[in-house]
Formats: C-alpha cells, sequence, structure tokens
C-alpha cells in the first residue's frame, strides 16, 4: 500500500514537519509537491500517483489530504478509482465544508467539536476524530502528536481518548493489514 499526503494551502515546512513525525515505511509515503492551486486539482494529483506509481492497479493507495488538500485529493480518489486503481482508504484533516462521499473508508479529522459535527453533515466515516480541548486549525498538521482528542464512531459515539498521531497511527496500521 502507498500512502499519499495531500497538502493545503499553507508553508511547506508544515508539511515537512507532519511527515517527520508520521511513523510509516517511508518507501511507500508520497507527498504531492503542488504548492498554492495546485493541492486544489486532483488532475495534477492523479498525474502524480500515475508518475510515481506507473501502473493505476499498481498497489492500493491511501490518502492523507489537510484542509484544502482535500478537495484536490477527494477528486483523486475518485479518479483513481475510475481508472481501475484501489483507494484504500481516505482521511480528511480539518477539510471543512468538503463533501466527501464514495465507495471506499472515509475519515474525518478536525479541529474542535464544532467542525466535526458541521463536517459530518457532508459526509463521514466510519472512525472519525475531533480534537478536545480545540485547537488551531494548522496544529492538526504541524503537531499531531499534541492534539488530544476524542475517536468517535459512525454514530458519533466517544470511544477513545488518544492523540492525534495515534488515531492516524491506528489507522494506517489497519488499512495495511486489509
Amino acid at each position: 500500500m502507498s500512502i499519499i499526503i495531500c497538502p493545503g494551502i499553507h508553508e511547506p515546512g508544515l508539511t515537512q514537519n507532519f511527515v517527520s513525525k508520521f511513523k510509516v515505511n517511508p518507501v511507500n509515503l508520497l507527498v504531492f509537491p503542488g504548492e498554492g492551486l495546485l493541492t486544489l486539482s486532483g488532475f495534477h494529483i492523479v498525474q502524480f500517483l500515475h508518475q510515481r506509481l506507473g501502473s493505476w492497479k499498481h498497489q492500493p493507495v491511501l490518502f492523507i489530504s489537510f484542509s484544502a488538500g482535500v478537495v484536490g485529493a477527494i477528486v483523486a480518489a475518485y479518479k483513481w478509482q475510475l481508472l481501475g486503481g484501489q483507494v484504500k482508504a481516505f482521511i480528511a484533516i480539518d477539510g471543512w465544508g468538503v463533501p466527501l462521499w464514495g465507495n471506499f473508508p472515509i475519515h474525518r479529522m478536525s479541529h474542535d467539536y464544532f467542525t466535526h459535527w458541521s463536517s459530518s453533515l457532508l459526509g463521514s466515516g466510519q472512525n472519525n476524530f475531533y480534537a478536545n480541548p480545540p485547537v488551531d486549525h494548522l496544529e492538526m498538521w504541524r503537531s499531531p502528536q499534541n492534539v488530544q482528542g476524542w475517536d468517535t464512531d459512525f454514530s458519533g459515539e466517544k470511544s477513545q481518548y488518544l492523540t492525534a498521531a495515534e488515531f492516524l497511527h491506528l489507522l494506517t496500521k489497519r488499512y495495511e493489514e486489509n
């Protein structure tokens, strides 16, 4: 499985910091290099995936996207699947206001309860995360290891208190094993 990181529109150093804290096999980790408005382009993300992975059916892909990057990433996930690729799962970190539906697992992570609740009206998955206490939007990307919050199930029930980094680790581990 390959993991593609789709950042938002922010300082590139934040993404480098996020990746450095993310504990996965670096061989399977791809970071979309687009900046600014390119983060909104599903076409460019798919093109990048194709250049890096070759075949559409090479291996399953797990998308992790942040903020405005959620827009381009969800379009790329749909296109990747339409072209014959497999989307293992889609994780949207603070993609407030972005509709998320698909025939692949979707998870939302939010910097506060209001964003968690209001975003779920536009689609969410079985397990989601929201920061408690609330944090600044960029903190979710800058320091997920410091963001405490709740893992919730589909009904919105709290199941465990953990960090955003731990939640991401649990999800990636789950999809690597399946």
